[in-house]
């Protein structure tokens, strides 16, 4: 059947539409952005339109000629009245559904009980699934407790809490009743209802009914790690855990909050349908999920949903003589445009910015102190970047291989900043063009570009120029060099 994957560029979407091809389905993937997709290695198999939940006009080209739909839209971090975004989305989405004639919507939400503990972020997951099915077209409500695979939030959160900390302190949401499933399993399982459909809510979960400190236990044992030593501590708030959970993962304080919401609750299925899919162990989970990230091979993120659209950059010469303010380095190589963006590729997660690694590392530090995302969200791969994913406190906004790479700022800033390199290839190599843009917000948005001159003027000159440095030193000696003497070139040492 020809089925519309909304969502497409999430952590969910991105997984389902090859499950999908794989089954024979016609697939047809919504976006706001569908340049983002253009990495995807399906991409030539589906096709992909552009729209909005929240711009109802924009839905009826997307749903047309489709039988069915995935639902996959939700807005845990978003600024602002989130549930009040997911309210509207889903009442469109509903409507424009009616409109086209679709035969069924499928739904991924959450697990929890019906009661007033029920956190906000839940409440809304659910307040979407009954909005959907309010509706004349049929709605499968899929609720899955905490998703476990490569890249995923929960997954993530988990994995950092337990490598970071051999011993931890025990917050009362450790206790809670979890039913943790493989993403592999939800993603059969959303692929299944499309032979099985059921109509109402579906509640799915794992074979095992852990609490949290059993799952950062299990994970310790599949990654090799000594058991943790956990300790009581009867006064451990919120406030307390949003900073101990702030601290040790990468993921930013919005998202840290709405999970430590949801934590209060169990979530635990009852009377789950049989849908004939193996369900995999907690364990047995995990090992798939570490296997995945030592193998490189993690298709999604939970940092691929992009929060706020992309800011345009003012590329009017009128605006950088008025407010655009600047830093513009050139630096000449003789390796060639290939090598010179592999270096810049590379840059950010464990490689860094090739100078003042303290620097860099105190800016993520401040970040995450005034609510921000830090340094640690990382990146997806080491060398393959996508158009907009996440690296560190930036987001890939224009990336041409051997060309071009741009990132916006996703740190809290007084204004907006982009981060720039344009390689040219000359006769003799290629040059690199290296542009620090930044458009202030107010007078305190200027204060901060001049005060921080000092160090913009060292890093941005050194960067540049050690970019240049290990693009000649991978020239010289081809790709198959070790990292060690990568690092040693791009150091200068």
């Amino acid at each position: 059947m020809k089925v519309l994957v909304t969502g497409a560029t999430g952590y969910i979407g991105g997984r389902l539409v090859p499950y999908l091809l794989d089954a024979g389905h016609t697939v047809r993937c919504m976006t706001r952005q569908p340049a983002r997709l253009d990495h995807a290695a399906w991409r030539d198999r589906v096709e992909v339109v552009g729209a909005d939940a929240l711009d109802a006009d924009s839905l009826g080209a997307a749903l047309e000629g489709c039988e069915v739909a995935f639902y996959l839209i939700h807005s845990m971090a978003a600024p602002g009245v989130f549930d009040a975004s997911d309210r509207t989305a889903a009442s469109n989405f509903g409507a424009a559904a009616t409109r086209a004639g679709l035969k069924r919507i499928v739904y991924l939400g959450g697990l929890g009980s019906n009661d007033d503990r029920l956190s906000r972020h839940l409440k809304s997951r659910h307040e979407v699934g009954r909005v959907l099915a309010a509706g004349s077209v049929p709605t499968t409500e899929i609720r899955a407790a905490l998703i476990i695979g490569s890249g995923s939030v929960s997954f993530e959160m988990i994995r950092h809490l337990t490598e970071v900390l051999p011993v931890m302190m025990r917050p009362s949401w450790l206790r809670t009743k979890c039913q943790p499933i493989s993403v592999r399993n939800v993603l059969q399982i959303l692929v299944t209802v499309l032979d099985q459909p059921i109509d109402g809510v579906v509640e799915v979960g794992g074979p095992e009914v852990l609490t949290y400190q059993e799952m950062i236990q299990g994970y310790a044992r599949v990654a090799g790690l000594r058991k943790r030593l956990v300790i009581p501590i009867p006064f451990f708030n919120r406030a307390l855990s949003l900073a101990f959970v702030g601290m040790v993962t990468p993921l930013p304080v919005p998202v840290v909050d709405a999970l430590l919401q949801s934590l209060r609750n169990d979530v635990v299925a009852h009377d789950s349908p049989d849908f004939c899919v193996p369900m995999l162990r907690y364990e047995e989970a995990v090992a798939i999920a570490l296997e995945r990230i030592d193998e490189r091979f993690v298709p999604t993120r939970w940092s691929d949903a992009v929060k706020a659209p992309e800011a345009p950059m003012p590329l009017d010469p009128a605006w950088a003589g008025k407010r655009m303010l600047m830093d513009r380095k050139d630096v000449s190589t003789r390796a060639s445009a290939e090598d010179l963006y592999w270096a810049v590729s590379r840059i950010g997660g464990d490689v860094g910015y090739y100078v003042m690694k303290w620097a860099w590392e105190a800016r993520g530090l401040i970040d995450r102190m005034v609510g921000g995302v830090g340094l640690r969200r990382g990146r997806r791969d080491p060398e393959d970047l996508r158009l907009g994913e996440a690296l560190d406190f930036w987001r890939v906004v224009a990336v041409e291989p051997g060309r071009l790479l741009r990132l916006q700022a996703e740190m809290r800033l007084p204004g907006t900043a982009w981060l720039e390199w344009r390689i040219v290839p000359t006769s003799r190599g290629s040059r690199l063009i290296q542009i620090a843009s930044f458009v202030p917000r107010g007078l305190i948005g200027r204060i901060y570009w001049w005060s921080l001159l000092v160090f913009h003027t060292p890093i941005f000159g050194r960067m540049a120029k050690r970019i240049g440095r290990a693009a000649e030193y991978r020239r010289a000696n081809e790709v198959t060099i070790s990292e060690r003497d990568r690092r040693r070139a791009i150091e200068g040492r």
